[in-house]
């Protein structure tokens, strides 16, 4: 299942964290990325890119976009081949383009509509607009044959990945269940380090990258990191600590 299943990123622009949320004294310059998935049944959409926020918002962060029109184009589609759209959250620089799609199914976790019904957190007019046509998910679901929606909750109250088997394995759209690639794979450290016997302490990770793991995955790719996750290619001597 999912062997014809093929990804392209989608260059959807950029924007300007502020150094008051870099943890460090500069400001950084962050991707925004969406994902193509072509499968048997259709084209899902992956996060849809920026949308227009307050003036308050737009100053803050100093939004670059490229038209999802402009990106969808350079694929070779349409918006009005979209079958699907996912959203890892309902931020505005990961759903701006939904009020495009109106009518096409927005798959999405329970709990992130609700929060983002509840004001104060996203851009109102993105999430509920004319011919917005929402699947509340509960948790975990395969949504076609090789296509899973994993919850991932961490950054806000329900985010979700997109799990796809591939012919050459598993491809795992993570969106922004990590920042970057370096601390998934920090994170995937931490998981093997306690089975292994290292002593305390170690550092907490997320209780669902077990069940990540239990796709093993082959590449994952992130919303705002163009860098890409890949295990060890010696995977039959992974215990085996290498020289340095």
């Amino acid at each position: 299942m999912g062997k014809n299943t093929a990804v392209r990123r989608l260059d959807r622009g950029y924007f300007i964290r502020p150094a008051s949320e870099t943890g460090g004294p500069q400001p950084r310059v962050e991707p925004v990325l969406a994902y193509l998935v072509r499968h048997e049944q259709g084209l899902i959409l992956f996060d849809t890119g920026i949308g227009s926020a307050d003036a308050g918002t737009e100053a803050h962060y100093r939004p670059r976009r490229r038209a999802l029109r402009e990106a969808l184009s350079a694929a070779g589609v349409s918006l009005g081949d979209i079958s699907l759209v996912v959203n890892c959250h309902l931020h505005f620089d990961h759903c701006g383009g939904n009020p495009l799609l109106g009518g096409r199914p927005i798959l999405v976790q329970d709990k992130e509509l609700a929060a983002a019904r509840r004001g104060g957190y996203t851009v109102d007019e993105l999430v509920d607009f004319p011919g917005a046509a929402y699947e509340e998910l509960a948790g975990e679901t395969e949504v076609w044959p090789g296509v899973w929606i994993i919850p991932t909750p961490g950054h806000t109250p329900g985010p979700q990945s997109l799990v796809l088997r591939q012919g050459d394995g598993t491809v795992v759209l993570a969106g922004q269940a990590h920042d970057f690639a370096s601390r998934f794979a920090s994170d995937q450290l931490a998981r093997r380090a306690a089975p292994h016997g290292v002593e305390q302490p170690l550092p907490d990770y997320a209780h669902w990258l077990e069940r990540l793991a239990e796709f093993d995955p082959r590449r994952v790719l992130f919303a705002h990191d163009c860098s890409v996750w890949e295990p060890s290619s010696d995977r039959q001597r992974e215990d085996v600590v290498p020289d340095i």
